[in-house]
């Protein structure tokens, strides 16, 4: 049995890798119905870790995401979901020398995918640690732009208050300057004699 048909039948489902009743049947070559009866006659062996009912929000998430056939797509009961523990146990009620060589290529089929999610994983934290690293540099190199703008700042600033403050010397000398032009306007000019005092020299 080719690995990569049983892997396209394993999803993610509450944070579990499962695998659904009808899925599980075609494989073992037996009815749903009749798997589901066997799991029912043996429900002690089947905790919710090891095998669970879908909800319809649930389902309706596989049925977008995946094709599915449309006798299947509307069943008005969402199916069965086992985890791979619950996929174990499936070949100890079954009894039957086909579930148990399914059985087997599911578990390597389990394996494989656990194998790829972990790569993923390991290569998803590589990145993590690349962007990391990145954005720390990035943040010193901004620091540092930073402390040489504000040095440049604080220079021009104190040249500012050095020109301002001549400035404000040349100003107080021209309004000096303007006062003293305007008070001589003002003066009375050498020889003024006012009217009335005047001397006829008789």
């Amino acid at each position: 049995m080719d690995l990569q048909i049983i892997q396209n039948r394993i999803f993610e489902v509450r944070g579990s890798r499962i695998m659904l009743d009808f899925h599980l049947a075609e494989l073992y070559q037996v009815e749903t119905r009749a798997l589901k009866q066997a799991v029912k006659r043996n429900i002690s062996r089947f905790p919710p870790d090891f095998a669970f009912q879908l909800t319809k929000e649930e389902w309706q998430g596989l049925i977008t995401c995946d094709k599915f056939p449309e006798n299947i797509r509307h069943t008005p009961t969402p199916p069965m979901a086992f985890c791979e523990q619950g996929v174990a146990m499936l070949s100890s009620i079954l009894r039957s020398q086909i579930a148990i060589q399914v059985n087997i290529e599911i578990m390597r089929a389990f394996i494989a995918v656990r194998q790829i999610v972990i790569r993923r994983d390991e290569a998803k934290q590589g990145l993590e640690r690349e962007l990391n690293e990145k954005y720390v540099e990035l943040k010193q190199s901004i620091e540092k732009l930073k402390q040489e703008n504000e040095e440049q700042l604080s220079c021009i600033s104190e040249e500012f208050e050095n020109v301002d403050s001549q400035l404000k010397e040349i100003y107080e000398a021209l309004t000096a300057m303007f006062q003293k032009s305007k008070n001589d306007e003002y003066r009375r000019p050498i020889g003024f004699i006012q009217e009335g005092n005047q001397n006829t020299g008789n």
